[in-house]
């Protein structure tokens, strides 16, 4: 699917960061209840975690204390010390303990510091228990609203046209299925919990160094505009490269889906190499975009640590005068120490949050563009029907084109009786695999209609638009020459046809293909395991059980294009007999290219640009010489031109003049 046209293509909302942010935050809407708890479980977990350094500070001013008061005789005021030190000229340890509570004598008081460590492990144990469960709780909010986005996905690739996959790789779009989405859940996981908690953390912080200290509150707030403004700059030059490596990532295993889908084909033209080395140059841009991406924005965090460092000094410099100076205790300083280390750690972890933001936002965008492409038209409301048997199918002035500056089918007008064969033969490019596309309506006519009834007399025939198009095709069995079958057994996939059908019409379907003459000889027979590829049976066996398959489902239109190309002539006689069987009281629709394979026809339509050219049965087509009979001796005309390019001067050549 899809081509190369694809690969340059550009992601259409590439730099849109705010709004996909959004977008994306959006997703967590249905489960806003437990965001909210969430963000409670991270108020009271980091309320106790900032609590922490305050009650540090009070022990350690309770042990420096103790450690003083040991310093001076027992029996005098703690005013006396400070008297005495003042007369003596020692002013500074005057101003210094005059800030400090102890009482000469004393020692440390063990019974309270026991007290405020036990309250300190219990606060922190608390929060980490709270911690946990918020951890716990986004976990599932997070993992639904990728569980949603899927489902979302899935529903969505279901609704598109035929047209967006004819435009877009396969890998390009297995790529957003799988891996954005996953990124996106991986972002989402690692950033929200992270975020909410750095924010939480940075304020309550900053609530309690301006407590302690307005002083030092205000060089620590220094690190929020340098913050902000290393981090808008990386995060400019970063968000470009994040879109470019998922971009690339898509392209890449567009590459690898389509060499291992195509590996024999590789290796029969020998073009190993050719692959290698295109394979080396999108890996190579794969590598380009995340190097780059991952360079640039993880200079946030030594940035951040940087500027922290910083910080750390100066409030050590400005906080050690204050304590020398009586303006504060040593614990106040060691509390705002830790608080500063507190206060810079959540905004470098911001910062390096901004690395899994943008990447998770740049697959946010890719899986959004998905989202939002145009899809089908909607089934007509209130829809029509047709009784269950009805197998008349008209095209009534049919037109029909890929692009506007193209036309394909031109007033193309048809009869298919019930119970006729209608055979389509034309050159390639003809609009035969079209005609086939309108009936099951992948893609819809731009004029005329294209009507299905139970009869000629038109008394209930009706406009293929206006039925439901899982109606329409409910009613239609098609074997494509690309056999498709998924993992599973071979049962599994002839019963994919008609999923209620019993064991003995499973078998009778089976039968008529053809496929229970194989079957017995594989060692497990129906219950025989296919693998992704069915490489375990030839191509001829796999087609065979597609048309099992579409046995089994027993339509009243059947749908064949080029069916039994690749089985034997003995069992495409065989198969045909068969679908005689199969063919009665429905409508059989017939794209061949072996025109010995469609003498029986009820119809044969020759297509030429998408018009009809000439129509009838074998023998009056061939009786007329006309584009019918040129196709069919064209056929026969291979081994004649082998025999006029033939040199006839070459020995043995018999030529004669």
């Amino acid at each position: 699917m899809g081509g190369a046209a694809m690969r340059g293509a550009p992601v259409a909302k590439a730099q849109n960061f705010l709004p996909s942010a959004k977008r994306l935050l959006a997703t967590l809407r249905r489960d806003l209840s437990k965001v909210v708890l969430v963000i409670a479980l991270g108020v009271v977990s980091v309320g106790l975690t900032v609590i922490g350094p305050k009650l540090l500070g009070e022990g350690t001013n309770i042990v420096f204390a103790g450690f003083i008061s040991l310093q001076f005789p027992s029996g005098v005021s703690k005013a006396d010390v400070i008297k005495q030190l003042s007369a003596s000229g020692h002013g500074d340890q005057a101003d210094m303990l005059r800030a400090m509570d102890f009482v000469p004598g004393q020692g440390i008081d063990f019974g309270q510091l026991s007290l405020i460590l036990l309250f300190v492990v219990s606060v922190y144990v608390l929060a980490s228990l709270f911690s946990l469960v918020q951890a716990r709780i986004l976990n599932v909010v997070v993992q639904r609203a990728m569980h949603r986005l899927r489902l979302q996905v899935e529903d969505k690739i279901h609704r598109l046209p035929l047209s967006y996959f004819d435009r877009v790789q396969r890998g390009e779009l297995l790529s957003r299925v799988t891996n954005d989405v996953d990124n996106i859940g991986q972002s989402l996981q690692q950033t929200l919990s992270q975020v909410i908690t750095s924010l939480l953390t940075v304020i309550g912080v900053l609530l309690m160094m301006f407590l302690i200290s307005p002083l030092l509150a205000v060089i620590a707030l220094v690190t929020i505009p340098l913050t902000i403004l290393i981090t808008v700059l990386v995060a400019r030059r970063s968000q470009k490269l994040f879109v470019e490596q998922w971009k690339q990532t898509g392209i890449l295993n567009s590459r690898i889906e389509e060499t291992y889908s195509g590996h024999a084909v590789v290796k029969v033209f020998g073009h190993q190499q050719a692959v290698e080395a295109a394979f080396s140059e999108e890996n190579r841009r794969v590598y380009k975009a995340s190097f780059g991406a991952q360079f640039i924005s993880g200079i946030i965090m030594p940035s951040m640590t940087f500027v922290g460092n910083l910080v750390y000094v100066g409030i050590a410099v400005v906080g050690g005068l204050q304590v020398a100076g009586g303006a504060m205790s040593i614990g106040d300083v060691q509390a705002f120490i830790q608080y500063a280390r507190q206060f810079t750690q959540p905004l470098s972890q911001l910062g390096s949050m901004v690395n899994l933001l943008q990447s998770g936002v740049a697959s946010a965008e890719r899986v959004f563009e998905l989202l939002d492409e145009p899809e089908q038209t909607a089934d007509a409301d209130p829809a029509s029907t047709v009784p269950s048997d009805a197998s008349h199918l008209e095209f009534d002035d049919v037109s029909f084109r890929y692009s506007e500056e193209k036309p394909l089918i031109e007033g193309l007008s048809l009869s298919a009786r019930p119970g006729s064969t209608v055979a389509i033969v034309g050159p390639t490019g003809a609009g035969k695999t079209t005609l086939v596309n309108l009936i099951m309506r992948f893609y819809d006519v731009d004029s005329g209609k294209i009507a299905l009834g139970s009869s000629e007399s038109g008394a209930d025939v009706v406009d293929t638009r206006q039925m439901t198009r899982d109606d329409l095709r409910a009613r239609t069995g098609m074997v494509l020459q690309d056999t498709w079958l998924f993992a599973g057994t071979i049962r599994d996939n002839i019963m994919y046809g008609r999923p209620d059908a019993t064991e003995e019409q499973m078998v009778e379907a089976a039968t008529a293909a053809y496929v229970d003459r194989f079957v017995h000889m594989l060692p497990d027979g129906y219950e025989t395991v296919l693998d992704d590829e069915a490489t375990n049976l030839s191509v001829g066996e796999r087609q065979l059980v597609t048309i099992a398959r579409a046995f089994l489902a027993d339509p009243r239109l059947l749908i064949l294009d080029e069916a039994t190309s690749s089985v034997d002539t003995r069992t495409e006689l065989l198969i045909q007999r068969a679908m005689s069987r199969l063919r009665e009281d429905r409508t059989a629709f017939v794209i061949a290219h072996r025109l010995s394979t469609i003498r029986d026809a009820d119809l044969i339509l020759v297509l030429e640009n998408g018009a009809i050219v000439e129509q009838g049965d074998h023998q009056q087509l061939l009786e007329a010489e006309g584009a019918y009979w040129r196709l069919y001796n064209a056929q026969f005309d291979a081994p004649m031109d082998a025999v006029v390019l033939e040199d006839p001067a070459a020995p043995g050549s018999g030529s004669t003049s």
